[in-house]
């Protein structure tokens, strides 16, 4: 009888961000091959109780650990160490032993890991399929911030964790069995990195649940008042996220108001830092911290925008905008690997005059947008389905649906 680890860097529930709406699904399709037995971290206690209270009665096993390893301290550990401070900031010594100690009892058959992070809690032997779901490069994300900041010692914190981190990607890789990404630009490009072939490194998309995220469904008014809204949505204690707010509130929002002078823009999303905060002190600027529910502000939104300077894999806050037939203005970086055609599903726009145009087209032609948003919905119902998007995960780790 197969049995499953899975192996997370967040405990999966609740799906409410990006990595957990993956490993949350990803999760669901496993459970439907085999009994799944859950080893995971979660960023603090709380997290930790919730995802142990629903998760609990659909695994073989659940075992979750808090983490609580501060940056300074996991750069220390880095570099006497040698490792990515990605790892260290996901090491947990009770969690690796139970890792060790499930393997041991040899019950288990097959391995999935999620998140490069967790690759170090792999058995360095294991006769089974192994899986690792890298998501995106991140190594190429610490290059890309080592090119972009150039202050000491940031500069060479991010280029170190780029050099270091991919050679521990480019190795985990030729381990396993296969190696996942969230895109086939994502998987190209590790392909390039590595000069590992298709055979060993797939792309298996995204999903979203249109039934979910259906405009059709009630939803408490948010965000009323004068003026139309734009929206964006998103982690805000994540750097990309947080480069991009500041950008559309400090350029982006006045081009947009010498044609609509009323607009107003809301950062909805959890866990904001004191510069995100601080974007609320500006005329029409809202900053919700977490909410309970981002449906409701999407619903209210007479755009939705995406100015992401710097984005990996596919932008799920995309991806639940056109779900809700949203129109959505992205930058060429949040709208790589989404399968649609811009200017029919979204708009594309790159450069702060180019952003400011395409939100004010949107909201001063209404008929258009919805038209948009219309089609962007038929897009995502007709090729983003989570049941197809995770239906490889059976052939790879050969088990039958």
């Amino acid at each position: 009888m197969p049995e499953i680890l899975f192996i997370v860097h967040r405990a999966p529930w609740p799906p409410d961000r990006g990595d957990r709406i993956r490993s949350w699904h990803m999760f669901e399709a496993l459970a439907k091959l085999a009994p799944v037995h859950v080893a995971a971290l979660a960023d603090n206690d709380a997290d930790a109780d919730a995802a142990r209270v629903k998760m609990a009665p659909l695994c073989k096993s659940l075992a979750i650990e808090a983490r609580n390893v501060s940056r300074p301290l996991a750069l220390l550990q880095a570099v006497l160490h040698g490792a990515p401070v990605s790892n260290r900031l996901f090491r947990s010594g009770a969690l690796a032993r139970h890792v060790d100690t499930l393997i041991a009892q040899g019950a288990i058959s097959h391995i999935v890991a999620f998140s490069g992070q967790m690759a170090q809690y792999l058995p360095a032997r294991f006769d089974g399929p192994v899986l690792m779901d890298f998501v995106d490069v991140d190594s190429a994300k610490f290059a890309t911030y080592a090119e972009q900041d150039r202050r000491q010692p940031l500069n060479w914190v991010y280029a170190r964790e780029a050099r270091v981190l991919g050679a521990y990607e480019a190795h985990m890789a030729r381990r396993v069995d296969a190696s996942l990404f969230v895109s086939e630009a994502e998987a190209a490009l590790f392909r390039t990195q590595t000069g590992l072939g298709a055979e060993k490194v797939r792309a298996v998309e995204n999903g979203i649940d249109t039934a979910r995220f259906d405009p059709a469904l009630p939803f408490d008014p948010v965000g009323q008042g004068d003026g139309p809204l734009a929206v964006f949505t998103g982690q805000m204690d994540y750097r990309p996220n947080i480069d991009a707010v500041r950008w559309f509130a400090a350029d982006i929002l006045p081009l947009i108001r010498r044609r609509h002078s009323a607009v107003r823009f809301a950062i909805v999303g959890r866990a904001p830092t004191d510069d995100v905060k601080a974007l609320a002190k500006l005329s029409g600027v809202t900053v919700t911290g977490e909410v309970p529910d981002v449906r409701p502000w999407l619903a209210a939104a007479d755009a939705v925008v995406a100015p992401l300077l710097l984005a990996r894999g596919v932008q799920n806050k995309l991806l639940e905008a056109m779900a809700m037939a949203r129109p959505v203005v992205a930058s060429a970086a949040a709208a790589t690997g989404i399968d649609a055609v811009a200017g029919e599903h979204l708009l594309v726009a790159d450069g702060a005059e180019a952003m400011a145009d395409a939100v004010a087209s949107l909201l001063g032609d209404r008929a258009a947008a919805a038209a948009m948003g219309q089609a962007a919905r038929a897009r995502m119902i007709a090729r983003y389905g989570w049941e197809a998007r995770m239906e490889p995960l059976g052939e790879l780790l050969g088990l039958p649906a």
